[in-house]
């Protein structure tokens, strides 16, 4: 990873119970941040049918537990695509309530303020009101500290204009929180070029987006991966460290050419991020609680957050916005220390994931 380039990896699951305290200094020497998924495979949040409940709260609390004491943790995923369809957005103000309980939790434990956010499915016609609605309403304290997407728009050979990168440049413009891309890199019709990176790291998009996650780290069925382990095997064999046909430890080898276009790319690529002195939070735009529409955005305006224990009822009760002096407290500029030397720390992430991430230069 840190020939790659990268400077910060994304886990989807993590075992709380395990003792990560090796990987996770042998990341801060590499000087790596990670990024890590509170829910697990038996606690996320379900779309069709949601609930926040007392088990799925503390079973979150447990990964925040687990891993809030390591100083090149940069944040935490409250979920990943929990809305995947079109129909699914009811979801969201119980994504929010995950939100709001977890920062609440980790502001009583006394810990360090860790920015917590959601990583979103890239569907056009849900993306701009969901994004808007998980920082909109007027309180800080329900609302995610980040936004990022999963999309796979850019498919090489294209450029900035005919990919769809514009419009998302045009929703992202001054928004409130950092904005960044959890999963990239399109394999179609491959080589994988990613050419995306000068257009998310150039001056299109430098100035709203904060960095760019390639997916993915290990070569799998979907041909995805930078590096392999070993060379593939039937699906049907099984062994230490064999999982659907592809071995899973030993010497990391690069996959070709996409290992070296990305490392390639990187290398090419000089960001700069926001120095703290010259952030300017007059300049952000405040979001508006959007309304419903018909067949799109099933959430009207700003309503009431589900509390712990509770189950989708069909319809949320509306609640006014709240004044700005209800709106708690956000994760400050100088939470997160940087593991790495000041050469390497705005520069390039994969565990899941890879990529080169400006993400919060203002927590950093």
């Amino acid at each position: 990873m840190k020939t790659l380039g990268a400077n910060t990896i994304r886990v989807y699951h993590v075992d709380p119970k395990a003792d990560h305290s090796k990987c996770m200094a042998t990341f801060a020497d590499a000087g790596i941040y990670t990024l890590i998924d509170l829910d697990t495979f038996d606690t996320y949040i379900l779309p069709n049918d949601p609930w926040w409940n007392q088990t799925q709260h503390d079973r979150y609390a447990e990964v925040m537990d687990a891993f809030i004491d390591f100083n090149n943790v940069l944040g935490f995923f409250i979920g990943n695509e929990i809305i995947a369809m079109a129909n699914q957005s009811q979801v969201a103000p119980f994504i929010k309530s995950a939100t709001r309980d977890m920062k609440a939790y980790r502001d009583k434990k006394g810990y360090r303020k860790v920015p917590i956010g959601y990583s979103a499915a890239d569907i056009a016609e849900l993306r701009p009101m969901l994004q808007d609605y998980l920082t909109c309403g007027g309180r800080e304290a329900d609302n995610v500290d980040f936004f990022a997407l999963n999309s796979y728009e850019w498919c090489d050979k294209t450029t900035y204009a005919v990919s769809g990168y514009a419009n998302l440049q045009k929703t992202a413009e001054n928004f409130p929180v950092p904005i960044f891309f959890s999963e990239t890199g399109c394999n179609v019709p491959g080589p994988r070029l990613f050419d995306d990176q000068e257009a998310i790291f150039g001056p299109e998009m430098v100035n709203d987006w904060s960095g760019s996650i390639v997916y993915e780290w290990i070569e799998e069925a979907n041909h995805y991966g930078l590096i392999s382990y070993g060379p593939k095997v039937e699906p049907t064999v099984t062994g230490k460290n064999i999982e659907g046909g592809f071995t899973r430890a030993g010497t990391p080898t690069p996959v070709l050419p996409d290992f070296t276009n990305l490392q390639s790319k990187w290398a090419t690529i000089t960001p700069k991020g926001v120095a703290s002195s010259d952030y300017t939070p007059t300049d952000l735009s405040t979001r508006a609680c959007p309304t419903s529409t018909k067949d799109g955005w099933l959430i009207n305006g700003n309503v009431a957050l589900p509390t712990v224990g509770e189950t989708f009822q069909g319809t949320f009760t509306p609640t006014p916005t709240a004044n700005p002096s209800d709106t708690g407290s956000a994760a400050s500029p100088s939470s997160t220390k940087n593991p790495a030397p000041p050469n390497k720390e705005i520069a390039g992430m994969s565990i899941g994931l890879v990529g080169v991430m400006l993400i919060f230069t203002l927590w950093l």
